[in-house]
């Protein structure tokens, strides 16, 4: 299993319930990476994609504490440890998407973090996700030139989990 992001310099995730930004090259990479397999995610980040409804082309599981929600498309876990039971947490096509709270309670469970790292500080934000740079579990294996789309700058990290 994997977590993919994006991320602020300070590790910031999301603004009221949003995503920081919107990079084609960032968005183009995650739809590559995670068509074909399955995401899993919180209910309030399946509330913020389009239309509030699954990604296509991927399984969906979406954690939630609500036992009345239903959403078409997705299949709902009520604990991170009910989603976790709905798939191989071995796999590689298994991708943690957010948001912070799954993030941080499905983190240890990864093997490889996707990152994209952008250059720049979002004031006001409100979600974060652990600094990988603190934690001697999490190693850097590899990483992209910068990228400069619209005048942001960033680069594709890699991170592994040492204790796999």
């Amino acid at each position: 299993m994997n977590a993919i992001l994006s991320a602020a310099q300070d590790w910031a995730i999301g603004k009221d319930n949003q995503l920081l930004f919107h990079l084609k090259e960032d968005m183009r990479r995650f739809r590559t990476l995670t068509t074909g397999g399955t995401v899993i995610m919180g209910r309030r980040t399946l509330e913020s994609l389009p239309g509030e409804k699954p990604l296509p082309k991927r399984r969906n599981i979406v954690v939630t504490h609500d036992r009345q929600f239903v959403r078409e498309g997705a299949e709902i876990a009520h604990s991170v440890d009910a989603a976790l039971k709905l798939v191989d947490p071995s796999a590689d096509d298994v991708w943690v998407m957010g948001g912070g709270s799954v993030y941080a309670s499905m983190l240890s469970r990864c093997k490889r973090v996707y990152l994209t790292r952008v250059d720049a500080v979002v004031d006001g934000a409100d979600t974060f996700f652990p600094n990988l740079d603190k934690l001697s579990c999490w190693k850097i294996v590899s990483q992209s030139e910068p990228i400069v789309e619209d005048g942001i700058s960033y680069r594709f990290v890699e991170y592994q989990n040492l204790n796999f």
